[in-house]
């Protein structure tokens, strides 16, 4: 952790350090595992929704750490569901692997997203990609950092000179929302559209100003929970497709850009 922070100590609170700590020790078990030979199920009846032996690895190591350091937590997490007590006060929004087709294909575009929901907000974020070494974190009030290196999103305030990044749910031949027409209609605006496979990473770049905004029809809680605080903490904003506030546990339509463009996008994305 302290090469990753070495460049400007932040101060931030200890639960941001654990689930710093935590994102870590899982990016080290994926990064082992990475390029090896192991099992691979398929979630739900779909063929490329997928779950590794490493997916379950990584989300045992951060519950563990967390458990140990933290005993007054609880779990929503992808693999595992929820675990812990109902009633305590720190919930762990928890995605050991996200990008799990891409690392089961040998691609190198993946990583753990670690959420914290304290007092029912959200109080910090963090993403961490184990192959490129970069550490995406967010504190409420204190901003989005990138190896302790403060970030902010794009200036850009003309959708036209914008670069979108966008994923596709697993029933994507079901055409929920009309997905399918929503990406035809921004490519046929001319705008480039990027596909990475681990919506906690095009938050993160959105936050980083590598995007000017990401947005997709449906995500879970653990897809989006520390990717929501990390575009809002780097000045972007964050709703449904129609402008409302996000929820988190919704499940529908989310939009995040560098709030420049939002009303834009928006209007782009009900010509359908």
């Amino acid at each position: 952790m302290g090469d990753l922070l070495a460049k400007k100590e932040r101060p931030f609170h200890t639960l941001t350090f654990l689930a710093i700590e935590a994102a870590l020790a899982a990016g080290e078990v994926l990064r082992q595992g990475y390029g090896t030979r192991f099992s691979v199920k398929h979630k739900e009846g779909d063929v490329h929704n997928l779950v590794t032996e490493y997916d379950l690895k990584a989300e045992a190591a951060i519950i563990q750490l967390i458990t140990r350091h933290a005993p007054d937590s609880r779990f929503l997490a992808e693999e595992s569901g929820t675990s812990g007590e109902k009633q305590a006060p720190l919930l762990w929004i928890v995605d050991p692997l996200d990008g799990t087709v891409n690392f089961a294909h040998h691609i190198p575009n993946f990583a753990v997203s670690i959420g914290l929901e304290k007092e029912g907000q959200l109080f910090c974020g963090v993403v961490y990609q184990p192959i490129t070494h970069e550490l995406f974190v967010a504190e409420k009030g204190l901003g989005s950092f990138l190896n302790g290196d403060p970030l902010s999103v794009t200036k850009t305030s003309h959708l036209n000179r914008c670069i979108l990044a966008t994923g596709f749910p697993y029933n994507l031949a079901e055409n929920p929302n009309h997905c399918i027409e929503h990406f035809i209609d921004i490519l046929k605006a001319g705008i480039p559209i990027r596909r990475l496979g681990a919506a906690a990473i095009d938050f993160a770049y959105t936050a980083a100003g590598r995007f000017d905004g990401f947005f997709e029809v449906s995500l879970a809680p653990w897809d989006c929970a520390a990717g929501v605080l990390l575009v809002e903490e780097a000045g972007g904003k964050v709703t449904e497709w129609d402008g409302a506030p996000f929820d988190l546990r919704a499940k529908k339509s989310i939009l995040a850009t560098n709030g420049h463009i939002h009303p834009q996008t928006i209007k782009l994305l009900h010509r359908v």
